[in-house]
């Protein structure tokens, strides 16, 4: 996820904050609707569910759409507070503190008061708390709650819901109301600690949630039974049981969701995600509301479900699964590449200072280089469905891996000091390109990638492939241009970089492709400088600073077009604009800044940085002590090798600046280029007098030699 400001739209008032009620902003057209009922079971799982244990869910499943719901609000974990707190708001929200259940209404004749609601909207993450129920109550309906957390759900502007019972017997009238909420606590209520979640991953034993789903399987079916028949009926896990996130729990009953066969299901998607079986907290809001006949206030930034292809419990359970895993992976593999990263560093330092093993290097270079994009290439395979679901995701990429690093050294193209290292930058940039244009499926649970359980992205290019498509893509067309150049085709050497390097970054930015705001404005000054470099210009901090500018315009333009779009098809973009425009972009852009600045100093990316940047920085000052020359003599030999390099490494520079990520982006811009810039220099033959010819493009008044361009 990105973040920079548009500073090119005024925000306005639209939204003020304090106690303003929602149904001021304008309103998405209601569509006809009937009764329909929220049950919220915080901390419900698909392994939960099985129809021995808990019979009436999954006869619920079976005549439902099926899908998962990613919790995250703020934090790391989503406790049942901010859960129903996000989806009474219809945005990501939070009390701002670990936290544990909902506040105890107060019950006030048949309805009840939620009295910390006005409360909620001095809080930066708790400003649209009461949408939900502002938005019913503006169109003339009721709202029903049985329990405290659907007592908040419903809760409008000023904490009021019209009819409340603590539980489902007390409430005597389940068909007055067209807006009815349940709290289900049964799965929840044993984890938690002085009102607080847990710090532990699973603080209670098997059996003991085994009990735990049958109570709540009872509660469950306590409140559909008493539900009047045709009542649409929306069911969610709404929060974690623990310090670990999960995908929850979502079922939607409605016509036309009956089971394919068996408890096989349609799926249930959002625009949201851009993914056919998952959907996040905000988007249950505007579901509830457009079963209901509600219009949808503007400042819900959840889209509608949507029915998808056919899914079954054991395939949610499984993703969850596969996304838990590669989260409890993602540190340990990056720490251990960090320390490979390193440790080839002073290796390659040992060797090429005592003029020996040069081959190794070479060879090590490009397999370190190709390790990234086989993080992605694995999930071609079904790593997932094997029983033993670590080993098989290592030994996937470690066999990917040698594959990769095979075709580069071993192919037709060996023998060019360029080949391999260009054969590194295609793969890499051929993958992530096939990823975009397939849906994303490669980067979705990957270990350089993302997945619905962290819940920061869940479809288009990430900050880390970002980094490593725009670095593949720079260095790529780069030694393609030193081809050009040689043949006395500087003209479109430089036309090449800038053509394909356009059209990567358009794929990077574009809407529902790759959606990557911040990428777009790092990858237009990389692919000037690229250009400028190649052109034999020089790139001074003012043009430099342009090519920022210029890549703010565009990311701006791109966004624009988005908001343009109808909102159920809006990206993030387009969202972000809307928010712009109505002044409520201000709390997530603070989010962003303080997650790149928390980043910054990551102990497990910083040492590839550094120990790159080093390597090369000195291998240039002091060639003959570091790398015996390598490096110099590679960029005298391939000059266009070095405009690929500096220009990758100002899209990195950028990139950690404008991306939440922080230090992620320039770590793997450099653990790409490094190797690959190191194995050209080794390749490169020792000749004494060995001059690049070049032929630069006659142009007055500026000088003819390509290797003028410095930065």
């Amino acid at each position: 996820m990105l973040f920079s400001p548009l500073w090119w739209s005024a925000p306005t008032a639209a939204v003020a904050e304090g106690n303003t009620p929602a149904r001021e902003v304008p309103a998405r057209q209601a569509e006809a609707g009937g009764r329909v009922a929220f049950i919220g079971v915080p901390g419900l799982l698909w392994d939960d569910i099985d129809p021995r244990d808990t019979p009436r869910l999954w006869e619920l499943a079976g005549q439902s759409a099926l899908g998962s719901l990613s919790v995250k609000a703020v934090g790391t974990v989503t406790c049942p507070y901010d859960g129903w707190l996000s989806v009474s708001a219809g945005v990501r929200s939070a009390v701002g503190h670990r936290c544990g259940l909902p506040p105890e209404p107060v019950v006030q004749g048949q309805g009840a008061l939620v009295r910390e609601v006005p409360e909620l909207h001095a809080l930066r993450d708790g400003v649209f708390a009461g949408t939900l129920g502002s938005a019913v109550h503006a169109a003339g309906k009721c709202t029903a709650a049985v329990g405290r957390g659907a007592a908040l759900v419903l809760a409008d502007r000023e904490g009021k819901v019209d009819l409340y019972a603590a539980d489902p017997a007390g409430l005597a009238d389940w068909s007055r109301c067209q807006v009815l909420a349940v709290d289900v606590p049964a799965l929840i209520e044993p984890y938690l600690r002085d009102d607080r979640l847990p710090q532990e991953p699973d603080a209670i034993a098997p059996e003991q949630r085994r009990e735990l789903a049958r109570r709540a399987d009872a509660q469950v079916g306590a409140a559909l039974d008493r539900l009047p028949a045709g009542t649409e009926i929306v069911l969610a896990g709404v929060g974690d049981h623990g310090s670990v996130p999960h995908l929850r729990v979502t079922m939607w009953k409605r016509a036309g969701t009956e089971a394919v066969s068996g408890v096989a299901g349609p799926a249930v998607g959002a625009n949201s995600t851009r993914r056919g079986d998952i959907v996040v907290l905000p988007d249950i809001t505007p579901t509830i509301l457009n079963a209901a006949g509600v219009a949808v206030p503007d400042t819900v930034l959840g889209v509608p479900w949507r029915l998808g292809a056919p899914t079954t419990p054991a395939d949610l359970a499984r993703d969850d699964m596969a996304g838990v895993t590669v989260r409890g992976m993602t540190g340990i593999f990056f720490t251990a590449f960090a320390t490979v990263t390193v440790a080839f560093y002073a290796l390659a330092y040992f060797l090429l200072t005592r003029r020996r093993r040069h081959g190794l290097v070479g060879a090590a270079a490009i397999v370190l280089a190709a390790m990234p994009v086989s993080t992605y290439a694995v999930n071609l395979l079904s790593w997932d469905r094997s029983p033993y679901v670590v080993v098989t995701l290592l030994g996937g990429v470690l066999g990917t891996t040698a594959l990769i690093a095979a075709v580069a050294l071993l192919g037709p193209w060996r023998r060019d000091p360029l080949g391999p290292p260009a054969t590194v930058a295609a793969i890499t940039a051929a993958v992530l390109v096939f990823d975009l244009l397939t849906g994303t499926t490669l980067q979705f649970n990957s270990l350089m990638g993302y997945t619905a359980v962290v819940g920061g992205r869940y479809y288009g290019l990430a900050n880390i492939p970002f980094a490593l498509l725009s670095t593949a893509v720079l260095l790529g067309t780069a030694i393609a241009a030193q081809y050009l150049v040689r043949a006395g085709h500087q003209r479109a050497a430089v036309g090449g970089v800038v053509t394909l390097g356009v059209v990567a970054m358009l794929l990077a930015g574009w809407p529902g492709v790759g959606s990557d705001f911040g990428g777009v404005i790092a990858f237009v000054p990389g692919i000037a400088v690229t250009a400028l470099l190649i052109a034999g210009r020089k790139v001074s901090v003012l043009k430099l600073a342009g090519f920022c500018v210029l890549g703010g315009v565009a990311v701006s333009i791109i966004a624009v077009l988005d908001f343009l779009r109808p909102p159920a098809a809006q990206t993030h973009l387009g969202r972000f604009v809307g928010q712009v425009i109505d002044g409520t972009f201000l709390p997530m852009i603070a989010r962003k800044l303080g997650a790149m600045l928390n980043t910054l100093l990551s102990p497990n990316l910083m040492p590839i940085v550094l120990a790159g940047l080093a390597f090369l920085i000195f291998a240039i000052m002091r060639p003959g002590k570091i790398s015996a020359g390598v490096v110099p003599r590679a960029f005298a030999k391939w000059p266009m090798l070095r405009a690929g390099l500096v220009g990758a490494l100002v899209s990195g520079v950028v990139g950690m600046l404008v991306n939440d990520s922080g230090t992620a982006v320039l770590s793997m811009v450099v653990a790409l280029a490094v190797p690959l810039v190191l194995h050209a220099g080794v390749r490169t033959p020792d000749e004494e007098g060995e001059q690049e010819v070049v032929v630069p493009v006659e142009e007055p008044g500026r000088r003819d030699d390509v290797l003028a361009g410095e930065v």
